[in-house]
């Protein structure tokens, strides 16, 4: 925000009495007069940036996911019906640890992506995050980017990072015994589990989808009828989730003979508790996924298999 600041002269940032947790302090003291704390009102918030916006601004909307549920209604009516370049930066999306079951992030794929104009977008890492920052500074329309509580995993931020063209996915590596699709920070746990199974000869395609909206099809019915076994990994509800978009998707471009398995939260409000270990008893961690994907394949995993070229990431 304050690189981008110094450069786009239009960009303003707005929060609803929570400046500290979403990292606008910085900003607030360098750019004054183009940061606003509404308080505790969430609807005004998208309201006004809404408003502003329409007259050339560039809002930045930095809620906490759980609280930007309560402006449902204005960013449907507000934001998306006159498609307002509005950039909403989604805090604490997925579990958050110990807040209780008030603070859990798990409703946002589902509540945003049904909103006509609305592009969604959640990143893999730190220097992701920067570049869908661009992406939407870039993009004339609304954009949402939905990213976790907690530290980064400690990769190297670019200097200029690139946008990433929108909708458009990354093969992690490319397998042949089934397909992991996943999303945001769930593509680290993925990781692990793909390790995992690489060490029983065990090689899936894992493809980063970087947005739930829109999806890149193109790259996911490629390596779905290549495998036909698919998992798709969220730290979200499952009921209209990021799996639920990944099945519509298929379905609507008459993809047939495919078998698909979606690991998220399951139909039940998540309790307090630690990250790691609430994503251990809601099953999405690790261990889940390599469980699932071990259940999935039909080759007994004590025979190890010839490994194929990775294909390096962008």
């Amino acid at each position: 925000m304050v690189k981008l600041g110094h450069t786009h002269k239009n960009l303003v940032a707005v929060t609803a009495a929570m400046p500290e947790g979403t990292g606008l302090t910085e900003f607030s003291k360098i750019f004054p007069d183009r940061f606003f704390d509404v308080g505790i009102a969430e609807q005004h918030a998208v309201t006004f940036s809404a408003g502003l916006a329409s007259k050339g601004a560039k809002p930045v909307v930095a809620i906490y996911s759980t609280f930007l549920q309560r402006a449902f209604d204005q960013i449907l009516h507000d934001v998306c019906i006159d498609a307002h370049p509005v950039i909403f930066a989604i805090d604490r999306g997925g579990i958050v640890g110990e807040d209780g079951p008030t603070h859990h992030g798990l409703f946002d794929f589902a509540y945003l992506r049904c909103m006509p104009n609305m592009v969604i977008m959640a990143p893999k890492d730190e220097n992701e995050l920067s570049r869908m920052f661009v992406t939407a500074v870039n993009h004339n329309g609304p954009t949402a980017i939905r990213y976790p509580r907690g530290s980064g995993i400690g990769v190297e931020i670019e200097d200029n990072p690139r946008p990433i063209e929108i909708g458009k996915g990354e093969l992690v590596f490319e397998g042949s015994d089934l397909l992991i699709i996943a999303i945001g920070n769930s593509i680290n746990e993925t990781l692990t589990a793909v390790a995992a199974l690489n060490e029983k000869g065990i090689y899936p395609s894992l493809i980063n989808a970087r947005f739930v909206k829109p999806l890149d099809k193109n790259l996911i019915i490629e390596h779905v009828i290549k495998t036909k076994k698919i998992i798709t990994v969220e730290e979200h509800v499952l009921d209209g989730g990021f799996g639920s978009a990944v099945l519509e998707m298929l379905m609507d471009n008459n993809v047939k003979d495919f078998c698909l398995k979606r690991i998220g939260i399951k139909d039940t409000f998540v309790e307090h508790g630690p990250q790691s270990i609430l994503r251990k008893d809601y099953g999405v961690d690790h261990h889940e996924i390599l469980t699932q994907a071990l259940a999935f394949v039909d080759k007994p995993a004590d025979k190890p298999a010839d490994k194929p070229a990775d294909k390096p990431s962008e």
